[in-house]
């Protein structure tokens, strides 16, 4: 039977998702990212050039996109997302040979400037924690969502899908299902131990629960979202931090650097986080190079004259 190029092409794009999802492991929200990124592109191409299939584009159009995307103010780190989303497309059209030649093979991804994060202090942290209400059912959560980001540097979605059976006291560790549903462990400290204990008790007493293998529920008893753990970061740092970005990331963050400002070594603080090389654990240097440089000013005998 003939399939009209629509149906084709549409029928490509399904294929790429299914391969992010079940090959390459990655994340229903990436997945849901990448096509966007193409249906945008697929409705470029229709409105301007009245041809939506994206397999037959060159160079020439996917450059006309990106000069309408700038025109329209769109960042260059998403111009970048969405073109990378595209790569890897193309990619994918040559591995399963639908396409002859990637035509943004030799593109330059346009320039960025590099996003400093500045990680809360130890002092801010420690403050955040001391001013939680632990009384309520929320106020004592808040303080174990809190603890377990800083003393376990798990992303926002992986505390989000934490559930019961993830959380071993006997043993001090919980298991997290990373990206591309990589498990590691992570090992708690024992104050973070007794927060659990003390959120489980909490817990307990919720009137209903809808879903109970979830670990963090809300106090109707409904597993927490992600934007709600959004909320509860940046409302507890409003008032003790001054620094523009507030998230659960920056959080991650400065358990990351320091861990690494104590002398942890950069393999381990890699395995902890999750990454998959040590590029990406090399970002939250920069801060422990400023710590050694602060130590050598100080104690290098040059400097002490």
């Amino acid at each position: 039977m003939y399939l009209g190029m629509e149906n084709l092409n549409g029928m490509h794009i399904q294929k790429f998702i299914d391969y992010l999802l079940l090959e390459k492991k990655y994340s229903p929200q990436t997945a849901v990212a990448y096509q966007k990124d193409l249906e945008a592109f697929q409705l470029f191409l229709s409105q301007e050039f009245s041809d939506s299939d994206v397999s037959r584009a060159n160079y020439a159009q996917i450059r006309t996109w990106i000069v309408q995307l700038v025109d329209r103010a769109i960042s260059n780190r998403t111009i970048n997302r969405k073109i990378s989303s595209l790569n890897s497309y193309y990619k994918f059209l040559l591995k399963i040979e639908s396409i002859e030649a990637n035509p943004i093979v030799k593109h330059k991804a346009l320039k960025v400037s590099k996003k400093i994060q500045i990680p809360f202090s130890e002092t801010e942290v420690n403050s955040v924690l001391n001013t939680i209400n632990t009384t309520t059912f929320e106020g004592i959560r808040d303080k174990l969502i809190v603890e377990l980001f800083y003393s376990t540097g798990i992303r926002r979605i992986e505390l989000v899908q934490l559930q019961l059976q993830d959380v071993d006291l006997s043993q001090g560790h919980i298991k997290v299902l990373g990206k591309r549903n990589k498990e590691r462990i992570i090992p708690l400290l024992p104050s973070v131990t007794d927060t659990v204990q003390a959120y489980l008790l909490e817990r307990l007493k919720l009137k209903t629960i809808t879903d109970p293998s979830i670990l963090f529920l809300t106090k109707k008893g409904i597993k927490i979202y992600e934007m709600l753990v959004y909320r509860i970061i940046t409302g507890y740092f409003d008032s003790i931090s001054t620094k523009v970005k507030k998230s659960p990331h920056i959080i991650r963050h400065s358990f990351a650097t320091h861990l690494l400002n104590n002398g942890a070594d950069l393999n381990a603080v890699k395995e902890l986080l999750g990454h998959s090389s040590l590029a990406a654990t090399q970002v939250y240097t920069h801060n422990s190079v400023a710590e050694l440089k602060k130590v050598y000013e100080k104690s290098h005998p040059r400097n002490l004259s």
